[in-house]
Formats: C-alpha cells, sequence, structure tokens
C-alpha cells in the first residue's frame, strides 16, 4: 500500500512539473500549514513543493518532520513561534535554548533564513501579548548573535492589516494611533538588525465585507479601469499593490521610508460559506494565477517600483480541522492527496503555454470598466483577520 502511494505521489509531481515549473518565479513563497488530520508526509510534500518551482516556504512552527525532511533541498524556510510562546521567549535563555534546539540543528542542511516572532500580535488586542512582542524578539535575536547565527538568520513578526488605520488613497497609509509606539519599537528593532516588515494581505476579505462597493476584477488582477491616487498621481488596477503602497505610506510616516516590506500570506479560497461572497475555485485561479504572472515580471509597486516584492502564497494544502468560516479550510493550491484544488492557469510568457490542469491566458492591459475600492479601514480589517498561533 505505502509504494502504490509514494507512486501515486511520484505521478502527480510528474504531471505538474511539466506544466507548472517553467512559470513559477524565485520571489514567490508558499504558507505551509498542517492544521489537517489528512496531509501527506512531509518526505511526500518535498518533490511536490520544488516541482511547482517554489524555492521559499513558511512554517507556521519549527516541526523537526518538516526540516529534516526538506535538508539539502535548497528551499529557503520562515520559520515561526506561536503567540502562546511570547512570554516564554522574553527570558534569553529559553531563547537560546529555543534557537539550539530548532535552528542550530537544523543547519546548514535545511536553509533557515528567518524566524517570525509571533503572527499578528497587535490586532489581538491584547496587552499582554503586544507586550511581549518586542523583548521576545530581542531575545531570538541575541540568541543568534550569540551563536553566530545572526548574519544568515533574521528575525521578524508578522501583521495583519489591522494595524492600518487608513489605507485609501495609498498616499494617505497611516498605522492606528494606539498602535504607533509598539510599531515603532519593532521598526527600530527590523532597521537595528536588518530585518523586513512582514504583512498579511488578503483582498478577498475587503471583497468579502462589500461585494457590491468592490470591483471583483480588481481584487483579482483583471482587467479593470482602476484607481488614480490623488495625491501622487500614480495608477492602481488591482488592490493588492495599492494595499502594499498603503503600508510604505504607513512606515514612511514615522521615518521607515527603506524598510523592506514582505507579504507574508495572501491568497484566496476555493470554498466559503454563504456569508463569504466571491470564494469560489475560478476567483482562486485567477487571483493565484494572476498574481504569478505579475511577480513573473520582476516589477514592484506603483510607489515603490524597483522594490523586490517577496510574497508568500497561502496555502500549500487545504487543512481540514481549521477553527472558523468554511473559507479557512479551503484556500490550499492542493488538495490533501497533492492533486491541484483547482486548474492554476497561468500562460508561461517564453513558450506560450503551461499550466496545471485547464490553462487559460490571463489578460492585464486596463479596460473601462467600474472599479470600486474599499478603504481598509483598522475596523473592516479586524473584522476578518485571520489568526493562527
Amino acid at each position: 500500500m505505502e509504494l502504490m502511494r509514494i507512486f501515486s505521489y511520484a505521478s502527480i509531481i510528474l504531471s505538474i512539473s511539466v506544466y507548472l515549473l517553467p512559470i513559477m518565479v524565485n520571489s514567490i513563497g508558499i504558507n505551509y500549514g498542517q492544521i489537517a488530520d489528512n496531509l501527506p508526509s512531509p518526505e511526500n510534500v518535498v518533490p511536490l513543493v520544488k516541482s511547482i518551482g517554489v524555492t521559499k516556504v513558511k512554517l507556521y512552527d519549527a516541526d523537526p518532520r518538516v526540516l529534516g525532511a526538506f535538508a539539502n533541498s535548497g528551499v529557503e524556510f520562515m520559520i515561526g513561534l506561536g503567540n502562546g510562546d511570547l512570554e516564554k521567549m522574553r527570558d534569553p535563555n529559553n531563547a537560546q535554548d529555543w534557537v539550539k534546539q530548532n535552528v542550530q540543528a537544523h543547519l546548514p542542511d535545511t536553509k533557515i533564513t528567518c524566524i517570525f516572532v509571533g503572527n499578528e500580535v497587535l490586532t489581538f488586542n491584547d496587552t499582554n501579548l503586544s507586550d511581549n512582542l518586542v523583548p521576545a524578539m530581542q531575545s531570538v535575536h541575541t540568541a543568534l548573535v550569540n551563536l553566530g547565527l545572526d548574519k544568515q538568520v533574521t528575525v521578524t513578526t508578522a501583521h495583519s492589516l489591522g494595524i492600518l488605520q487608513t489605507s485609501f488613497p495609498p498616499s494617505a497609509g497611516a498605522f492606528r494611533e494606539d498602535l504607533v509606539d509598539i510599531l515603532s519599537q519593532t521598526l527600530s528593532f527590523h532597521q537595528k538588525t536588518g530585518s523586513p516588515f512582514l504583512i498579511n494581505a488578503y483582498p478577498f476579505f475587503a471583497y468579502k465585507g462589500n461585494p457590491k462597493q468592490v470591483s471583483l476584477d480588481f481584487v483579482l488582477f483583471q482587467p479593470n479601469q482602476g484607481i488614480i491616487d490623488p495625491t501622487t498621481n500614480l495608477h492602481y488596477d488591482n488592490m493588492l499593490y495599492a494595499q502594499i503602497d498603503a503600508v510604505y505610506s504607513a512606515l514612511a510616516s514615522l521615518g521607515y521610508k527603506k524598510l523592506p516590506v514582505h507579504i507574508s500570506e495572501t491568497g484566496w479560497p476555493t470554498k466559503g460559506d454563504e456569508d463569504e461572497a466571491g470564494a469560489t475555485p475560478d476567483n482562486a485561479k485567477k487571483y493565484n494565477g494572476n498574481l504569478i504572472k505579475l511577480m513573473s515580471q520582476n516589477a514592484g509597486t506603483p510607489l515603490r517600483p524597483d522594490s523586490d516584492l517577496n510574497i508568500y502564497v497561502f496555502a500549500l494544502f487545504n487543512e481540514n480541522m481549521k477553527p472558523g468560516p468554511t473559507s479557512e479550510r479551503n484556500y490550499g493550491l492542493f488538495k490533501p492527496d497533492g492533486t491541484p484544488a483547482y486548474a492554476l492557469g497561468v500562460t508561461n510568457n517564453n513558450t506560450g503555454s503551461g499550466s496545471i490542469g485547464n490553462g487559460v491566458t490571463m489578460p492585464f492591459s486596463p479596460t473601462s470598466s467600474s472599479t470600486g475600492y474599499l478603504s481598509i479601514s483598522s475596523a473592516t480589517v479586524r473584522a476578518f483577520s485571520r489568526f493562527y498561533c
């Protein structure tokens, strides 16, 4: 039975790699969540990840089975420390023990390049969590310094868009006033240590929150009229880039114009509850397919055209044990058996063909159509934030 399972995965991976490998780009990463009881073994995940050309994986913990399976694979890893570990990690001794066991023990065979300490901590509005965030980050970084690993492993934390008070127009992006003090501490840490600012950005939440006002084409990178930022006169034809530039503007307002921003999560679900408008396989295919094609152009956002956009798609697999609305369990590019969750149709610019399943060409030229833009206020985003700890 095990031999047949391995053969089945090998067949699936071969068929996927023939179609998808040419169109994936190095700047695309993948989130590897494991809140499920039916996922393939990490050993079977390795060839699946490599077959789609992904070179970066974000893991929500430091699962030794996964890190061991990916040894000598060349895949870069961002590993996580859960929100429940922040208080413990304030103690430098605990942080050093953790780094020794979960980072140093796997280097250099497994290429761990980043640790994110806590996920969307500041939008929990939990004083205990937020008070522990920066001290925990500092302790983990100090442990890396003590072990001589700080030059190869950075320390950061991931935020939801709920940290923004305003996001439209992008040039008016600003952080919530009640979070400015704690954010200033984290930004100072990033600047001193050279680590990136991570944001989880989901245009899906904006559309889900108000499908009558928000243009589906605008959130799916489809042809649309787009919007003009009245201050900068920059044109935006998709919501994700507008959200990213709102973050850049918010950072600049606090004096951090040059801090790199990485998108640690973005994606689109294939299924949702009745009140989750837009959660369909076709929309997921358009969102992720168009995103990958856009990334292959190696261009930044309108405000930062030369910036290197490091984007991690959420997620590798559907996760059947995740709590929350139906959409939470249906973000995967793949089903647990390794087959694609939908036909990720993207066309290779070099060959003119190539896709998983039924490939379609994803156009990008703007056309004249109406586009509504929902200003993502902190209240709106908090209502749809996704939490992992």
